[in-house]
């Protein structure tokens, strides 16, 4: 078994045995199970799933990092959400504002602000589709 821990700001929103999470890492997503080796890795924003005797669990989580150590994930992220806690109408127009503000181009730190919106939006319509 795994534990897993999921923290933002707000405080812990996972807090578990698990038998498998998959992290979307800034060098790709990766899985982890019992007897993995230890390292620390950057968060992007995307989908969390962790998996307990069968039963699956999705979140969408921005950027942060993890460290995988002794059994144990612990996942530091600024956002974190549930698919059930998340409203898909909401974040479908997120999704939508978000490209108009990037095909705005006007100057390259909205567009940047806007991409990140983009993504945590996809992430978030992503984890709610799956869920269902």
């Amino acid at each position: 078994m795994l534990f897993l821990e999921v923290v933002t700001p707000e405080g812990v929103l996972v807090s578990q045995e698990v038998d498998m999470v998959i992290v979307p890492g800034s060098e790709g997503e990766f899985g982890v199970l019992p007897g993995h080796m230890n390292f620390l890795s950057g968060i992007v924003p995307g989908e969390l799933r962790f998996y307990y005797r069968g039963a699956s669990e999705y979140m969408a989580v921005s950027s942060g990092f993890a460290e995988v150590s002794n059994n144990s994930v612990l996942i530091i992220v600024d956002t974190a959400e549930r698919a059930g806690d998340i409203d898909l109408e909401r974040a479908r127009s997120a999704r939508d504002r978000a490209r108009e503000r990037m095909e705005k181009k006007k100057d390259p730190a909205d567009f940047l602000m806007a991409e990140v919106a983009l993504k945590r939006a996809i992430s978030r319509i992503k984890v709610v589709e799956k869920a269902l």
